[in-house]
């Protein structure tokens, strides 16, 4: 007898599930519900229709309705919204939205994939008719037309989508301010990482209001006035929320499905629910995070997609389980990317997981080709094994590849020495004869053999009392800025002036990107000195002060050392 599979929700999990069970089962009977018009749209490609990017909107329909019919032989049911489920009975009551009839349909095995819905949290005035969100494709026609002949705009959250759409709103000459009540956006990313989003953003002309909420929305004749926690009033045509999303989990709670701990369904590894007969994918279920072990809600399309696949090969009798969430992801901004995947510093601090990290700034190319920009890539790992724990990069080309090299080493389990020996691709438009995962392999292998000692912006802010700051930079890149209490010795200069130094007092050397500290201190520690280089170098510095302003003027240098050759300064310092 054949199996009849009902599938809530389509999309990413919910369109994956009933393609491959079909594949899998040719004489099912599977029936798709869809409470919307679409089953299976570019969501992520949203903002991209709004900010003219992507021209035709057809181009976001992964697939209609009558395609999946055709070349699926799908008993596909838009418009259609299940209301309960009855798992005694085995059975879904279905309410027609054309036309407000219900029904009820019997299953053998039901997928649920409702997906997450846009936070709406309980703000005075959220209502109002000019405070929109983004889901689906009727949201993005609705804030098309309400953008028609407007000038101005908030966005409400920094996380993917309200950066995707501050970028989309500046792409079409509007006013536009992204509004952030964390101080950084990319709230996943370290905060370090998240600066130079900042600057991009304040570079294409978005006024960024971070560690700020919005505490009301306000009906104004024109618009929509957003009341500040920090006191100012917002005058707005059209405001976009993108707070956040949460799993839509009323069905499976008012069936009694088991919810986790996050708030998403709770399955096992073969994206089985608390019932054995109902399976949940996608956006609303909880899932492991690869990194910590831990319970999590990360909603990306990617997870979504194979775990659609994983409970059809589970129904249809495979044994396929789903290896938890590794949290892969990158985001556009303007000009530049931000991609991480794995463990963050923040994560590891916050569940006390042993790290260490290290900072390189490559080129994304063989610099002398035209077009290279620099790649910022931060790498954890585990201080004893070397084993690669998580990556965060940001520049303007070349981060994706280096996130996604990087993405498999963690999911197989490979060490900073794996990533010193990976042969990549290279030809000077593309690449470089060391790859920046290359390079930062090799920087965390120089801690793991002892090569190099490093120390991070925290301790050069507060250096103990026998330590003391060089930076080995050319006089003319000091001139710009430094850290202070730091003496100056350009590498070039630094042999001939070993003998100024004291071997009872540690070093802390910097350089502007880490490569000439740890040339210095391979020179300092083979003459009895102690050193430690900066990882990252200034740059690094500059990247995590950025994100604490109050602790440095920019281009602060000490005054005892104003009108001071470098090589006086530092005999004079040491």
């Amino acid at each position: 007898m054949s199996k009849k599979l009902l599938i809530v929700g389509g999309v990413a999990g919910g369109a994956s599930a009933a393609a491959r069970a079909r594949r899998l089962d040719e004489t099912a009977e599977i029936i798709l519900f869809e409470r919307g018009p679409d089953i299976s749209f570019a969501n992520c490609g949203l903002p991209y229709h709004i900010g003219g990017q992507i021209t035709d909107r057809d181009k976001l329909l992964v697939t209609t309705p009558e395609a999946m019919v055709s070349k699926f032989n799908l008993d596909v049911r838009t418009q259609s919204e299940v209301i309960s489920i009855d798992r005694n009975a085995k059975t879904v009551t279905v309410k027609n939205l054309a036309n407000g009839e219900q029904y009820t349909e019997t299953y053998d095995n039901l997928v649920l994939s409702p997906g997450a819905a846009p936070v709406r949290p309980p703000i005075p005035g959220i209502d109002n008719p000019h405070v929109l969100t983004l889901r689906n494709l009727e949201d993005m026609d609705y804030i098309i037309q309400a953008l028609e002949n407007k000038k101005s705009t908030a966005v409400i959250g920094g996380g993917y989508i309200g950066l995707e759409m501050a970028e989309a709103l500046r792409d079409r000459d509007y006013e536009t301010t992204l509004i952030e009540l964390a101080p950084q956006v990319m709230g996943p990313a370290d905060p370090e990482m998240a600066t130079v989003l900042h600057q991009e953003l304040k570079l294409f002309g978005v006024n960024l209001k971070l560690e700020t909420s919005v505490t009301a929305f306000e009906e104004s004749a024109s618009g929509v006035d957003l009341i500040l926690s920090d006191g100012d009033r917002l005058h707005v045509d059209v405001a976009v929320l993108a707070i956040g999303v949460k799993p839509e989990t009323k069905l499976a709670v008012n069936a009694g499905l088991e919810i986790g701990t996050t708030g998403g369904i709770k399955t096992d590894a073969h994206m089985q629910t608390s019932d054995p007969a109902i399976y949940a994918v996608g956006d609303a279920v909880e899932i492991t995070d690869f990194a910590t072990n831990q319970p999590a809600l990360i909603p990306l399309a990617g997870p979504a997609n194979r775990q659609g696949r994983i409970a059809a090969d589970n129904i249809f009798g495979r044994d396929s389980t789903y290896k938890n969430t590794q949290g892969t992801a990158i985001c556009k901004v303007f000009n530049i990317a931000i991609g991480m995947t794995g463990l963050s510093e923040k994560t590891a601090k916050r569940l006390n997981i042993s790290y260490e990290k290290v900072y390189v700034h490559p080129a994304s190319h063989a610099s002398y080709y035209p077009g290279s920009h620099p790649v910022s890539l931060k790498l954890l790992f585990d201080p004893d094994t070397g084993k690669v724990l998580g990556a965060q990069a940001v520049g303007a080309d070349g981060i994706d590849k280096r996130i996604d090299v990087i993405a498999v080493a963690i999911r197989a389990g490979l060490t900073v020495y794996d990533l010193e020996e990976m042969e990549l691709t290279y030809a000077p438009p593309f690449g470089s004869a060391k790859d920046p995962v290359n390079y930062a392999g090799f920087t965390a292998a120089n801690v793991l053999r002892g090569d190099a000692r490093l120390f991070h912006v925290e301790e050069a802010l507060h250096p103990a009392e026998n330590q003391k700051l060089i930076d080995v930079r050319n006089p003319e890149e000091v001139a710009g800025g430094t850290i202070p209490g730091a003496s100056n010795i350009p590498l070039p200069k630094l042999r001939e002036n070993l003998e100024n130094l004291d071997k009872d007092k540690e070093y802390l050397i910097f350089c502007q990107v880490g490569l000439r500290g740890y040339l210095a201190c391979r020179i300092m520690g083979q003459n009895g000195f102690k050193c430690r280089n900066l990882t990252g170098g200034y740059k690094t510095y500059g990247m995590v002060t950025a994100h604490q302003p109050d602790i440095i003027p920019e281009n602060e240098t000490t005054a005892d050392d104003a009108g001071m050759s470098s090589v006086d300064a530092v005999k004079k310092k040491a």
